[in-house]
């Protein structure tokens, strides 16, 4: 392998595993409903807790990691169609890239609205906070979809040298192979 795919694959794993730790550590320092503090209907008391920093971190690593994919990949599942040859390879490809993207998606999300929720330490009506288990969601979703985004840009790069392996610089080379074309260039 090249050694770009080699740094890339292991930049966007570590920063996939480390979305991953902060929001399981984030789930386990997250504010129970037991610690919150009722003053009156309108008011409570939140305590600190480092959840909502975590949870800021782990979908600010997703979206470093998925950035770089990005970048390598071309910033698009479309750009499948213009490597790819062979349909099964192609699908399975634009499978991962979708869910992926479908997966970063969710865990983004689901990680920065259990940050928000952690960092309210005044006035509200509700007394809103991060229910059990969208912390663990979204490190899981994460970690989801690093490693398919992985797993796209190595099936992506994988064809790509192949096809440079065949034919040099996409130039066809040889004769051509339907007989009408060869009437017309011979």
């Amino acid at each position: 392998m090249e050694r770009k795919v080699i740094v890339l694959c292991c930049v966007v794993g570590f920063l996939g595993i480390l979305s991953a730790a902060t929001g399981f550590v984030a789930e386990a320092k997250r504010i129970k409903g037991d610690q919150v503090k009722r003053l009156s209907p309108s008011e409570c008391i939140y305590p600190a807790s480092p959840a909502g920093y975590l949870g800021v971190i782990s979908a600010f690593s997703l979206l470093v990691a998925h950035f770089i994919i990005g970048i390598g990949t071309g910033c698009t599942c479309s750009s499948i169609g213009e490597h790819q040859s062979n349909t099964s390879w192609t699908l399975l490809a634009l499978i991962c890239c979708v869910v992926s993207r479908l997966a970063f998606y969710a865990a983004f999300l689901l990680l920065l609205v259990g940050a928000l929720l952690q960092q309210r330490h005044n006035g509200n009506y509700y007394c809103v906070i991060a229910k059990h288990g969208v912390f663990t969601a979204g490190a899981a979703l994460s970690l989801v979809s690093v490693i398919l985004g992985i797993i796209y840009y190595l099936m992506l790069m994988a064809t790509e040298n192949s096809r440079n392996a065949i034919s040099p610089g996409g130039i066809a080379m040889g004769q051509p192979q339907f007989p009408y074309m060869r009437r017309q260039f011979a």
